[in-house]
């Protein structure tokens, strides 16, 4: 007599995959796993163990890149060894090699004082913001520009610590008199991206350009014909795949943090510029807008 099949059936994706606290010394991982590991698997993670703090700041195309794998191989490798995808990977790889108070502020320490803590956080980002103005392509901004002058509409995505900046993106649009919309929630982002079309410019924010939900909405944008526009960190990463136009920002935390601090200061830096040529692309429209729109705001102030 058969015994009855379980009633649980435990998905791929349950399969060595741990919580990000108890994903502890990723290098033993590595090292005790190695033999066992098929040739291009134990290529990857020869690179990683002898390059780990290079890769704690690289996307998952550069790591293939670099190790002459595909982004399927490594995502394959990192979920061998307990993680949920790279990033996972990367938080605990920065585990072993950096102290805890880094996760905080990658220039913080124990000892520092509040003085001190405010003048590192300002530098960071006063670094960020000169970074990203030193890698900015004034040429992909101008296309931007032209991009969602022409479009009928544009939508908005973000996900996580992108949110916020993508709702500010959304509502800055509308100021000047563009009609735009914010797409949060990633199914929405999937059923409004497909639902798009040639008249159409999408802008995707995304710092590390590897988050799913993202990827997702920009990729089935183009598929429906949209202009795909995207802010992102420098360096390959999946989604510029699915981009026409990218504006990046150039902010060093990706290796150490899986929310944004410094990125966001650069990402709000390209949003105003972005806007700002915008506004002037459409100079009559625009002060129009601001004009009604401050008309309407100030019901709202007392």
């Amino acid at each position: 007599m058969r015994k009855p099949a379980s009633s649980k059936k435990t998905s791929k994706s349950e399969v060595n995959v741990v919580s990000p606290s108890s994903l502890n010394g990723m290098l033993a991982r590595i090292d005790a796993s190695r033999s066992s590991l098929p040739p291009t698997a134990r290529r990857i993670a020869d690179y990683i163990s002898n390059h780990a703090v290079d890769v704690v700041h690289m996307s998952v195309t550069e790591l293939a890149e670099r190790a002459a794998a595909s982004e399927g191989s490594v995502v394959a490798l990192c979920q061998q060894l307990g993680a949920r995808g790279f990033q996972h990977l990367k938080i605990a790889l920065a585990r072993d090699l950096v102290q805890p108070v880094q996760f905080i502020q990658e220039d913080l320490t124990r000892e520092d004082d509040v003085p001190t803590v405010v003048e590192k956080i300002f530098r960071a980002n006063l670094q960020a913001l000169q970074d990203t103005l030193n890698v900015v392509d004034t040429n992909q901004m101008s296309r931007a520009v032209t991009a969602i002058i022409n479009a009928d509409r544009v939508e908005v995505y973000g996900i996580g610590s992108a949110a916020p900046i993508a709702e500010d993106a959304n509502y800055r649009l509308l100021r000047i008199g563009i009609e735009s919309k914010v797409v949060l929630d990633s199914h929405v982002q999937a059923i409004s991206a497909s639902l798009t079309g040639p008249n159409v410019a999408t802008i995707t924010v995304s710092h590390s350009g590897s988050t799913h939900e993202t990827i997702a909405a920009t990729r089935l944008a183009k598929e429906a014909g949209a202009t795909t526009i995207c802010i992102t960190n420098f360096g390959k990463s999946p989604i510029q795949a699915y981009c026409d136009i990218i504006l990046q920002t150039m902010a060093k935390e990706t290796g150490f943090r899986t929310e944004a601090m410094t990125s966001r200061i650069a990402q709000l830096a390209i949003v105003d510029a972005l806007i700002s040529c915008l506004a002037l692309a459409s100079y009559d429209k625009a002060i129009a807008t601001i004009n009604k729109t401050f008309d309407v705001l100030s019901i709202k102030r007392t």
